[in-house]
């Protein structure tokens, strides 16, 4: 089953190790991490920008995340780090540079 998530904000999620990566992400996955926080299953999330432009670059990193991921359940028992393909790396990159993250 695909996910048909639409990527609407730009969050940091700490990792426990104390690590960070920035993910693309909705209300709903942030919500979803903020959960995964309470249950210790990453150190943190938080929001660094809402409402993020319907870019292109947005599109393509949509659809891969979409392809390849569903969204977790609130009945999760661990939390799921979206691994990037180099090019999605770049998209990431991409959409940082266009929102003057980074």
């Amino acid at each position: 089953m695909k996910s048909h998530e639409v990527l609407t904000l730009i969050e940091e999620i700490t990792r426990n190790d104390g690590s960070k990566y920035i993910e693309i992400s909705n209300m709903v996955q942030n919500g979803r991490a903020e959960l995964a926080a309470e249950r210790q299953f990453i150190k943190e999330v938080r929001i660094l920008q809402l409402n993020i432009p319907h870019s292109v670059h947005v599109i393509n990193y949509e659809n891969y995340i979409n392809e390849n991921y569903e969204m977790p359940t609130e009945s999760m028992d661990h939390f799921e780090e979206w691994q990037k393909t180099e090019e999605m790396q770049k998209e990431i990159d991409l959409i940082l540079k266009e929102n003057h993250i980074g």
